[in-house]
């Protein structure tokens, strides 16, 4: 289903379809993917899934050098989602521990079940990508 494409002409059997109202609607998709498909959000939720993290705990778990400036406007967006929880704690300097809410707990599955996807499929992926590739340079050479 692309944006704006709210209906499959042919349905395969057995396999779910997705039918928006409107073109508008998106089905909830577009916001879901937004904060999902960003370079570290699925990182926050996977280092949560096994617990409460102070700060400088999850910027050092999550790989790639994460900024943080970045990891600050990727739990508050993540918290304004509802998905994580922060809390404060009165101390000199203040304490601050993340959380996965219970919703942001019942995602966890499903980036278990994508990364279990992932993993599964990268050699055919991978394969893939070379069989295009090479397609790709020599329709360029012949150019």
């Amino acid at each position: 289903m692309s944006v704006g494409n709210t209906a499959v002409t042919t349905p395969v059997p057995d396999r779910p379809v997705i039918v928006c109202e409107t073109p508008q609607d998106e089905c909830g998709v577009r916001d879901v993917l937004d904060r999902l498909g960003d370079k570290w959000s699925v990182y926050v939720v996977v280092e949560l899934a096994s617990g409460i993290k102070r700060f400088k705990e999850l910027q050092r778990a999550i790989p790639g050098n994460i900024s943080q400036r970045m990891l600050t406007l990727t739990v508050r967006r993540l918290e304004r989602d509802g998905l994580v929880k922060r809390t404060v704690y009165p101390t000199v300097p203040p304490q601050v521990e993340y959380e996965l809410t219970d919703m942001g707990h019942s995602l966890t599955h499903l980036v278990k079940s994508l990364a279990d996807w992932s993993i599964a499929h990268r050699p055919v992926i991978a394969a893939s990508r070379a069989a295009w590739d090479a397609a790709a340079t020599a329709t360029a050479t012949e150019i």
